[in-house]
């Protein structure tokens, strides 16, 4: 099999690990849940040459000094750097513009979690030869409880290596996770995708032709800066932002499923970061100077301040320079509405 393009989608700036994740040092380039940062991770999944093609990161004008930085471990990355963000659509599009027509793209995001790496390099294995025969597939991540935060995939019929998608479903109510739980044919959708260029920019063509024309527009007119691309700025600003689920994904009769048990996380919000760390005995995660006596299932974290905390639990401190949070894991969805997150 011909070697497989990682597609890296590097934007954002994850305000619900605010005060850890800030403008000037956004989620996917921070150590969040070991040595490296998200994005060196997601690279380092895809380095192996013999599976995978050198890596494509698009990016923005804010992230890019962070990208070529990180991303110089890893030679032969490419950079395309949008001039505004216009959502996931317009982001592949402009990859998919500048590879071969053939070429099958694993398209991932720069910030998330994958525990069991070989797990995800088989899927994206399987996912390929799908993609081969022109399925446009999506990772489906084993859900490990009723999460309401994700959409999640109904797969249908078998295919050699996954599924056909039956149909994609929004974010449910708690009861009807619980229901896609016990049903067992429901994946986490994931963000994950893979297919061949031409096939997407096909689809993106038949479903959202205006998209599609804007997105190949900023890429004739666009110019090369090293290793970085710039699409036209003026033809770009024109695209209406729009994600690839539905965009295309949700429309093309063409959809597939791999589903997979990877260990993964999208590291939203201090929960999911807490659950991807190792713990104690009694579940607590701590770095710097932490003192807990009769906590469970805390997250303590200070780069400065010492943070002693008594008979608490499933709550979330963190101590970044002059900022501090509180908040219970129940309340980490809300940390992003903070005055502090929004005006980082």
């Amino acid at each position: 099999m011909a070697a497989i393009y990682p597609v890296v989608l590097c934007g954002g700036s994850g305000t619900r690990l605010w005060p850890r994740s800030r403008a000037r040092a956004p989620k996917p380039f921070l150590p969040l849940v070991a040595e490296s940062t998200l994005f060196e991770a997601t690279l380092a999944r895809c380095a192996d040459r013999a599976r995978f093609a050198a890596p494509v990161v698009v990016t923005g004008v804010g992230h890019r000094t962070h990208v070529e930085a990180q991303a110089a471990a890893f030679p032969g990355t490419r950079v395309i750097v949008e001039p505004m963000a216009r959502n996931t659509a317009a982001a592949i599009a402009l990859a998919a513009h500048r590879l071969p027509a053939e070429a099958v793209m694993l398209v991932c995001p720069s910030d998330h979690h994958i525990a069991d790496v070989a797990a995800f390099q088989a899927a994206a294995l399987a996912a390929a030869r799908l993609a081969q025969d022109d399925w446009l597939v999506s990772f489906g991540i084993t859900p490990t409880g009723p999460e309401t935060g994700f959409g999640y995939i109904r797969r249908g019929a078998p295919l050699d290596g996954g599924f056909q998608v039956e149909r994609f479903v929004e974010k449910p109510d708690r009861a009807t996770a619980e229901a896609f739980l016990a049903d067992g044919r429901y994946s986490w959708n994931g963000g994950i995708f893979v297919f061949k260029a031409g096939t997407f920019l096909d689809e993106l063509a038949r479903h959202r032709p205006k998209l599609a024309a804007a997105a190949g527009e900023a890429v004739a007119k666009g110019h090369e800066d090293g290793s970085a691309f710039h699409p036209d700025a003026g033809a770009f600003a024109a695209i209406e932002p729009e994600s690839v689920d539905y965009a295309v994904m949700e429309n093309t009769t063409r959809a597939a499923v791999v589903p997979v048990a990877m260990g993964w996380s999208d590291i939203g919000n201090w929960q999911a970061l807490r659950d991807a760390r190792d713990g104690d005995e009694a579940g607590n995660r701590t770095r710097g100077a932490v003192e807990l006596v009769d906590c469970r299932n805390v997250l303590a974290e200070t780069d400065g301040p010492r943070i002693s905390v008594i008979g608490l639990e499933d709550v979330a401190i963190v101590v970044d320079g002059d900022e501090v949070l509180v908040t219970t894991m129940a309340g980490a969805q809300k940390v992003g509405k903070l005055s502090g997150a929004v005006n980082q």
